[in-house]
């Protein structure tokens, strides 16, 4: 079942991606379902965040689908290799959005081994927001695409106990200082599939 825009709507981002851990990130290929479970996230808070690209009310071409309705990929470009899948949070005019980190391979995992030869263990398949881009199959083009479209989607899967859950600082962002140490990270504890123990 689809994950509806109410869900991304809301105005914690923090508890949104708390609770996208467990869900099914679905991204159809050659009429294939490619899927994975998210199993570790990070949110960012928008202009009062000094980690997010939006921070200081920032605007640009770039990350301007994170000021617009909740529900829609925010996918950006890094380090000059690597794509990074969010989804976007909260009020239109309120450029919060969640970080996919990690996710454990459900469908489609012979093509995903085929986008990602070099990763020999399956652990090492998805485990990294990088990663599992490549794996996807997820680029540029899927910037701005609704979740609720047929492109990339996410769907109720499973339910991840309380006892299951972790939390801690983010990974990656010590420039933004203080903002670095907030415990906006969360994850499946012990799942093989986090980006880092």
């Amino acid at each position: 079942m689809l994950i509806p825009r109410k869900f991304y709507a809301r105005q914690d981002t923090a508890k949104i991606a708390r609770e996208l851990l467990g869900k099914l990130l679905v991204v159809p290929s050659s009429g294939r379902r490619v899927s994975g479970m998210i199993v570790e996230t990070e949110a960012y808070l928008g202009e009062i965040d000094r980690a997010a690209h939006s921070y200081g009310g920032r605007r640009t071409k770039r990350n301007e689908v994170m000021y617009g309705e909740a529900g829609f990929a925010y996918v950006f470009f890094v380090y000059g290799m690597y794509n990074q899948f969010n989804c976007v949070t909260g009020r239109p005019g309120t450029p919060h959005a969640i970080l996919i980190r990690g996710i454990e391979p459900v469908e489609g995992i012979e093509i995903m081994q085929e986008r990602r030869p070099k990763a020999k263990k399956l652990k090492d398949l998805t485990s990294g927001p990088g990663k599992l881009c490549i794996a996807l199959g997820i680029d540029r083009t899927l910037n701005g695409e609704d979740l609720l479209g047929t492109k990339v989607f996410i769907e109720r899967y499973k339910t991840i106990p309380a006892g299951e859950l972790a939390s801690g600082k983010r990974i990656g962002i010590d420039y933004a200082g203080e903002d670095a140490e907030l415990p906006l990270r969360f994850w499946v504890a012990n799942n093989p599939f986090v980006s880092r123990a």
